[in-house]
């Protein structure tokens, strides 16, 4: 464990700046699973959030190759400053990446809850925390929500999918791709009764290529609305109404699984978090804008769930 003090410094709009210091900790939780803890100095024990990372090899700062928006780092950077502390970390697949190990047939979905439970258990263990939440952004949502179970303090789901996968990849197909959607039922349900899927148009191989199969197979197994049903500790449901990927109706499907839950859609905000004031064509270019501020209402949204929690 390396303990280093980091300064950034951020610039808004062109002149103006403010500078801060944080005080970060490097861990290592597993050979797998490595991340950043932002400690904010403060004489009680501040609560700790775990954030989980969405689909596709995403780092704990929530970007990819040829994507950086920083929309992770940014969150808990912002909850530092209101006081809470936070752990984010690489999801596994960027490290097997960098090792030259990647085989995308090994893959599965319970690798990822598997990593979350291991962040969270650890954490549970160390006495300088008080609650601990765990935030789930899109895929990250269903892993939260399942390693949250009998093990954290409170659930946080950011643009997670109220849906089955299945279900949610047919419905974006509708939208985008109509005549692929009959196809795109039947290969997923051959998928769920069979554990293979041949029959599908050539459209359709970035979803059901033979290597990825498994992987797609294992995330089918989990129901969002069953899972977030299981929690018995207070729940925020988030989802921005920019957000071109996941739709506020899977929040709705959420929050009618978890009634009690506490229920807030975001105006301007897309899926990386960002506030988009102007067409798709914005939206789609805050995806690879490493300096863009996120959502200042996402921010306060959580910190006063947190605080009443």
């Amino acid at each position: 464990m390396t303990k280093l003090l980091i300064l950034f410094t951020l610039f808004w709009f062109g002149t103006n700046f403010a500078q801060y210091t944080y005080t970060a900790e490097e861990l290592k939780i597993t050979p797998l699973v490595e991340g950043t803890l932002l400690l904010p100095e403060t004489s009680e024990k501040p609560p700790l959030v775990i954030i989980i990372g969405g689909s596709g090899p995403t780092d704990r700062n929530g970007n990819q190759n040829m994507m950086k928006n920083n929309s992770l780092k940014f969150l808990a950077e912002a909850l530092y400053k209101k006081g809470i502390a936070s752990f984010r970390y690489d999801k596994r697949i960027v490290k097997i990446m960098k090792m030259g190990a990647m085989d995308e047939k090994k893959i599965k979905f319970d690798d990822f809850i598997e990593d979350a439970i291991a962040v969270t258990e650890h954490f549970k263990k160390d006495n300088r925390f008080g609650k601990l939440y765990i935030i789930g952004h899109s895929q990250g949502s269903l892993v939260g929500m399942i390693a949250a179970q009998n093990r954290a303090d409170g659930f946080i789901s950011i643009a997670g999918a109220g849906q089955e996968i299945d279900d949610v990849i047919v419905d974006q197909l509708a939208k985008q791709a109509p005549g692929l959607v009959d196809n795109a039922r039947e290969s997923f349900d051959d998928l769920r009764v069979n554990g293979v899927a041949q029959n599908y148009s050539p459209g359709l191989a970035s979803i059901f290529r033979p290597d990825i199969q498994p992987f797609i197979y294992s995330w089918m197994q989990y129901n969002p609305q069953i899972e977030l049903a299981k929690l018995n500790t207070p729940v925020l449901i988030v989802n921005g109404d920019k957000d071109l990927q996941v739709q506020v109706s899977e929040a709705e499907a959420l929050y009618k699984a978890k009634p009690q839950a506490t229920y807030k859609v975001i105006p301007k905000m897309n899926h990386v978090l960002k506030e988009i004031n102007g067409n798709d064509l914005e939206n789609s270019k805050s995806y690879n804008q490493y300096n863009l501020p996120i959502s200042e209402e996402l921010i306060n949204v959580i910190t006063q769930f947190i605080e009443s929690n």
